[in-house]
């Protein structure tokens, strides 16, 4: 299975493992608000990104798709010669995790179990949201965490799986986007839920129109910070930190099709530090 940048050269071998970067993946755009958390708590760190935006979204594939899909991504953040990865995708996470921890000697940790602790830290009365694409919602595993937990938890469970392409298509304050919003939510308010797990790392830049939609009591609970955390845990159990001194961390993004809408996306995803977007190939 092979992989091939455009204009992309990985890292020297020589370099010292903890020295190395983090890689991060994403069916496009969204994964970006995860690169950001952990710009923020380690920015000593370089990172590498890797979206499939030729792909997007992953919700609508089926599970053995996204499992190929997912190792496919994971072997490009291999060749540039990463100390871990991050599945950024809840959807990848929920079908594809085990699949490429078995497959990779580095460690790699996925954003749903971040996800549910910060949804159980949130909820008051025990009613919790949680909004994906169809992949992620059908594949229950939030929905399995959560009541593994917590048992008496009510969850309301929606897939809602235009939203991603509405994201990609910079729909952010569209009054189109807004209706289906509005539509997705409705058996969440009938539900009274006070906490809403945003299960897709795309979602974050559609909180604005959500509060609009639910209100500020109900809290909106996306797994970036909590992933960024258990990822300072991870790399510190394993000894792989990078040592601060002057070294300012980098971030590498790669995409496997470069639209119109990618950068001045991710330049609000980064807020605005976005350097060069790298096409790169990857198998089909």
């Amino acid at each position: 299975m092979s992989t091939l940048s455009e204009s992309s050269t990985a890292p020297t071998v020589t370099t010292p493992v903890s020295e190395r970067p983090i890689g991060v993946f994403d069916s496009g755009v969204g994964g970006l608000t995860v690169v950001s958390a952990i710009q923020r708590l380690l920015p000593h760190e370089d990172i590498v990104y890797l979206g499939d935006t030729a792909r997007v979204p992953y919700g609508n594939k089926s599970p053995e798709t996204i499992i190929r899909y997912a190792q496919q991504d994971v072997q490009f953040l291999q060749s540039q010669n990463i100390k871990a990865a991050v599945v950024a995708c809840n959807t990848a996470t929920a079908h594809a995790l085990e699949a490429v921890r078995q497959s990779y000697a580095f460690p790699i940790l996925g954003v749903v179990e971040p996800g549910v602790e910060a949804a159980l830290a949130a909820t008051v009365n025990g009613r919790i949201g949680i909004i994906g694409t169809t992949g992620t919602i059908q594949s229950g595993a939030y929905q399995k965490a959560l009541l593994t937990r917590r048992p008496d938890l009510q969850l309301t469970a929606q897939a809602t799986p235009l939203l991603v392409s509405l994201v990609e298509e910079d729909w952010l304050t569209h009054a189109a986007t807004h209706l289906i919003l509005a539509e997705y939510l409705a058996p969440l308010q009938a539900a009274r839920i006070d906490t809403l797990v945003l299960a897709c790392t795309h979602y974050p830049l559609l909180k604005g129109i959500i509060r609009s939609i639910l209100g500020d009591e109900v809290k909106l609970v996306d797994s970036a910070e909590n992933m960024a955390l258990a990822l300072q845990s991870r790399l510190k159990q394993d000894s792989l930190l990078r040592e601060g001194g002057q070294h300012a961390g980098r971030t590498r993004i790669h995409v496997s099709d470069l639209s119109p809408h990618f950068a001045p996306l991710a330049k609000r995803f980064l807020g605005g530090r976005v350097g060069a977007i790298d096409r790169v190939r990857l198998e089909s």
